[in-house]
């Protein structure tokens, strides 16, 4: 049996997927409504805009989950995209939306936020479990 191994073109794939995938949930989808639940306007946004910490935070993050799922993906031995977007979306589910959700509710948060922020979190690693799962590389 073939020894799967990281593809990291794969995860660099699915982190551009991850940030064009942000992109479209935080403006033309979403937008609207998470600033309404965080208390944010465009004028706040404009005067206040995200700086390079928060880049350097959202970029670092998306690198050290993807290669951490692709990490996964190979001891769980995960070599299809379904499996990999089916995978993906468990985790994103069990381990970030329903901590998300849990946390908002203690917070008195919008229950809307959670499924906001934690759904796009979870489609996040559905799309690059899908991505690593399909393109596979193996071992010499």
């Amino acid at each position: 049996m073939k020894e799967l191994k990281i593809n990291h073109l794969a995860v660099l794939v699915a982190i551009v997927l991850q940030f064009v995938l942000g992109f479209l949930w935080y403006d033309p989808l979403f937008g609207k409504a998470w600033m309404g639940m965080v208390g944010l306007d465009m004028a706040t946004i404009e005067a206040d805009p995200a700086g390079a910490e928060e880049w350097i935070t959202n970029i670092f993050s998306a690198i050290v989950s993807m290669y951490v799922l692709a990490w996964l993906f190979i001891k769980m031995n995960v070599d299809t995209l379904v499996k990999g977007c089916l995978y993906g979306l468990l985790i994103g589910f069990s381990f970030v939306l329903l901590s998300i959700m849990t946390s908002g509710m203690f917070a008195k948060d919008p229950y809307g936020l959670a499924w906001i922020t934690g759904g796009f979190t979870t489609l996040g690693l559905a799309v690059g479990g899908a991505v690593l799962g399909a393109w596979k590389k193996y071992k010499a």
